[in-house]
């Protein structure tokens, strides 16, 4: 088996329950971005940029979508006999099998896989945030710092730190303390979930962790605290440039918009680190006159009859004449027909609206159901969900995946509601 000097494991098994029903039938860092990505897209392409061709990718949670969107590697040039990507779902060991525990967890079942290359660093990512990082550069400070583990940070307001892990640093960016969501935050440096350690060093900590009957095998709460009191070299390394966690209904679409402004930090198609993703071929895009297209993304393959602002149109959507989208994000294959008008939602993969509907009318009221993911006034339907003719939907309301016309009781949902299986509201 090839050497490679570091080994990149990406942990992309999470459900993202805060997305809420976009991800009823597939994990986070599968769900579409930017009209044309996958979350994951970036953590991979910022792997290939930085010439880092030895990927294992961990998934767990309803990995189908996943695992085909990835395939053999193909899209990132990482189907190759040496190194290359490997999907790496829990498995059977001889007398038992489980689902991972934990981040720790995840890579400790994972540790045969890691040897096998025999490296002198081990990358650790999240496989659902959204930014462009040249690791290259990180590795080299982990070197010159001669550190046991570097973890990535990021600045933000001090009012927003109590939401993160934060780390307390000395000048040199040494670490003295972790922090895991701290009501009073001493510090604005938050953790991206990036680590690299020594490859040594790591499996030590992994194995005692592995051991520890009561740790629960995170690297945030447990790995990370151990090696800070065994007196191990901790950096951190400060990145600067775009980085969103879009683990919320509200950060994610957050994030989509920041595509749309002119000085957009993130430059989605700037040539010189490209996004690669596993792009299906599609006819051209099709404007009729009448159409009216503003400050948006719009996919290949797409019919745009209506009016579109502010607002992200993945390829394959049809939106027939007078149907206005505004400041909301359109997945896949979606139809929307005549005279609809929709403002501030996400609508999952082929979702299909009747005509003269009104999505993101009325106040703005949480959901009653599921308050803490549909609060900001945004209305999201879920894969494959019908709206009938004529219905008026209002703010932060959920529509099902699957939902069909039968499953409607009224032909208006109020804001903060939620359309389920069987006509319950």
């Amino acid at each position: 088996m090839i050497k490679f000097e570091t080994v990149t494991m990406i942990l992309a098994g999470g459900q993202g329950s805060r997305l809420g029903v976009l991800t009823k039938t597939k994990a986070k860092p599968a769900v579409q971005f930017g009209g044309k990505y996958k979350i994951i897209d970036f953590a991979i392409s910022n792997c290939i940029n930085s010439n880092l061709e030895c990927l294992g990718i961990l998934t767990q949670y309803k990995p189908h979508v996943l695992n085909s969107h990835i395939g053999v590697g193909h899209p990132w040039d990482l189907d190759r006999n040496r190194g290359g990507v490997t999907i790496l779902p829990p498995y059977m060991e001889e007398h038992s099998g489980r689902w991972y525990l934990g981040t720790a967890d995840a890579i400790t079942q994972n540790l045969d896989f890691i040897g096998m290359y025999s490296p002198e660093y081990v990358l650790i990512l999240s496989g659902d945030h959204i930014y462009k990082m040249d690791y290259l550069k990180m590795i080299e400070f982990h070197r010159q710092k001669k550190a046991d583990a570097t973890i990535s940070v990021y600045q933000v307001p001090i009012e927003q730190a109590s939401s993160f892990g934060v780390m307390n640093t000395w000048e040199d960016y040494s670490i003295y303390e972790f922090e895991e969501k701290p009501k009073n935050p001493k510090s604005d440096l938050i953790s991206m979930g990036i680590y690299i350690f020594n490859w040594k060093k790591l499996k030590q900590y992994l194995l005692e962790d592995a051991a520890d009957i009561e740790s629960a095998h995170d690297f945030g709460k447990n790995v990370i605290p151990k090696m800070l009191r065994d007196s191990c070299k901790l950096y951190a390394y400060p990145f600067e440039g775009y980085w969103k966690d879009v683990g919320t209904v509200e950060a994610y679409w957050e994030s989509n918009m920041d595509l749309l402004e002119r000085d957009n930090q993130l430059k989605i198609s700037d040539s010189g680190w490209k996004i690669y993703s596993r792009i299906e071929p599609a006819h051209p895009t099709h404007f009729v006159s009448q159409s009216n297209v503003k400050n948006s993304i719009v996919g290949d393959g797409s019919l745009i009859y209506g009016t579109v602002v502010n607002s992200i149109i993945s390829p394959g959507v049809v939106i027939e004449e007078g149907a206005e989208i505004r400041n909301s994000i359109i997945m896949p294959n979606c139809h929307i027909q005549k005279e609809a008008k929709i403002d501030k939602a996400i609508l999952d993969y082929r979702v299909k609206v009747g005509s003269n509907v009104r999505i993101g009318a009325g106040e703005n009221i949480v959901n009653q159901k599921s308050p803490h993911i549909y609060y900001s006034g945004i209305t999201v339907a879920g894969t494959r969900a019908h709206i009938p003719s004529g219905t008026v939907v209002g703010k932060n309301v959920m529509i099902d995946a699957g939902i069909s016309y039968k499953d409607y009781s009224s032909t208006e949902i109020k804001s903060g509601e939620s359309v389920l299986q069987g006509g319950e509201i």
